[in-house]
């Protein structure tokens, strides 16, 4: 009998193994290696000449997020990586110091919503000037170390913590088979306007992955900036 279960035990571990890499391998024919190349080589370019742009008026606006929230103006978070890779996400600090005592903040309908979505309406941790820098997107700047590093990518699925993935089911290595980037189709498409709950947020990320291509990079580029300067702004 312990023979039989050992058995079973390893053809399910090489099933499991045997699942996620053709997950992978199919993953990467939908990502053909002249879009591979080209979307690497712009991530490189366009991160550098964003940190060395944006150094002096990062330095400055650290200085002013240090005053306003009494920390460290920048933090990390972990998320999963491209092939479930963990790695630590870098924002601008937008919250109090002590913002991860979520109990201290929130009202107990907020806590269930931060619970299931990692984010609040009208989450009352953000400062004044937090509100602003997200609003903006400039939150996210220190994020272009992360796709310097190949991390991240400027666009690709938003970066999500190993709790969330049970939201994508059978989906999840698939989620997992590229690097998340800073923006992406969700980001554009809806914005706060779905959820896990409703399906519609996976059914995004998952779009994008089954149709990535230069031209939608370029769309999801563009659409970006309409969200965070134009008519189309909606914040977070």
């Amino acid at each position: 009998m312990g023979e039989n279960l050992k058995r079973k035990q390893t053809e399910v571990t090489t099933t499991a193994e045997y699942t996620s890499e053709s997950s992978n391998t199919l993953a990467r024919a939908r990502q053909p290696l002249p879009y591979r190349f080209i979307k690497r080589t712009f991530d490189i370019v366009f991160s550098s000449a964003v940190i060395v742009v944006g150094f002096v008026p990062a330095l400055i606006l650290s200085i002013f997020i240090a005053k306003d929230t009494k920390a460290s103006p920048i933090y990390s978070q972990i998320r999963m990586g491209k092939y479930k890779k963990p790695f630590k996400i870098y924002k601008f600090r937008s919250m109090v110091c002590d913002s991860d005592n979520v109990e201290k903040y929130l009202n107990e309908e907020q806590l269930i919503e931060w619970m299931r979505e990692r984010k609040v309406e009208d989450d009352p941790r953000i400062t004044k000037l937090g509100s602003f820098i997200r609003k903006t997107s400039i939150d996210e700047i220190p994020q272009f170390i992360n796709v310097l590093v190949g991390q991240m990518s400027v666009v690709g699925p938003r970066p999500i913590t190993e709790d969330e993935l049970i939201h994508f089911k059978h989906d999840a290595d698939k989620l997992l088979s590229m690097r998340p980037g800073i923006t992406g189709w969700w980001q554009t498409q809806s914005r706060n306007d779905s959820s896990f709950d409703t399906g519609e947020r996976q059914t995004l990320e998952l779009y994008y992955i089954d149709n990535v291509s230069v031209r939608l990079d370029m769309r999801i580029a563009v659409n970006t900036f309409s969200s965070m300067f134009g008519t189309g702004k909606k914040g977070r």
